[in-house]
């Protein structure tokens, strides 16, 4: 039991990797389809059958993850230190996944990522309605994160319609910078 992962571009469908392990974005999955992965993956790995069939599957709604890293919004340099402040989100289809909280200190190696926020709606305008409201209520005090660009992407009206692709970031991120360096 592991996931498959395809990049889609221009309506092709390539193939990425195989993996064994669950992904950081299976949250999502779990949100749409209401199937707890990490439970049917234990339950195949003590050699019990799986509880369902894939015809028993039917995903609802739309789910969105932003990963929120310790990191430098601009620079994506890391941010290691002490969480001093740290509020979470809370409400109907609002979902954290997070292994810190204030006075964890926020180590200079290994991942920068210090929680995932997951949200679901019936549609892809309610969850990002949802993930805007929710993003806005999340508060990380004593170090830098990325909530600020996701805050910016969320509100991107090329990102809000769906039509990006796997090269949106680096053009906007660019489209980003030129604008900051004309008022500047």
């Amino acid at each position: 039991m592991g996931p498959f992962e395809f990049l889609n571009e221009n309506g092709a469908f390539y193939f990425m990797e195989r993996n064994a392990r669950l992904q950081v974005e299976h949250p999502v999955t779990e949100m749409t389809s209401g199937i707890d992965i990490v439970q049917q993956q234990i339950r195949v790995a003590r050699g019990e059958p799986l509880t369902l069939r894939q015809g028993d599957i039917a995903c609802r709604g739309h789910a969105l993850e932003c990963r929120i890293n310790a990191e430098h919004p601009d620079t994506f340099m890391p941010s290691p230190g002490v969480i001093t402040g740290w509020q979470l989100p809370g409400g109907y289809g609002v979902r954290v996944d997070t292994h810190a909280g204030a006075g964890y200190r926020v180590p200079s190696h290994y991942d920068s990522m210090i929680a995932k926020l997951i949200v679901h709606g019936a549609s892809r305008e309610d969850a990002l309605q949802r993930m805007r409201l929710a993003l806005d209520e999340l508060q990380v005090d004593g170090i830098a994160t990325n909530l600020p660009l996701h805050r910016e992407i969320v509100r991107d009206a090329e990102f809000e319609t769906g039509g990006v692709d796997i090269h949106h970031l680096e053009r906007w991120l660019r489209a980003r910078a030129e604008l900051r360096s004309q008022v500047a």
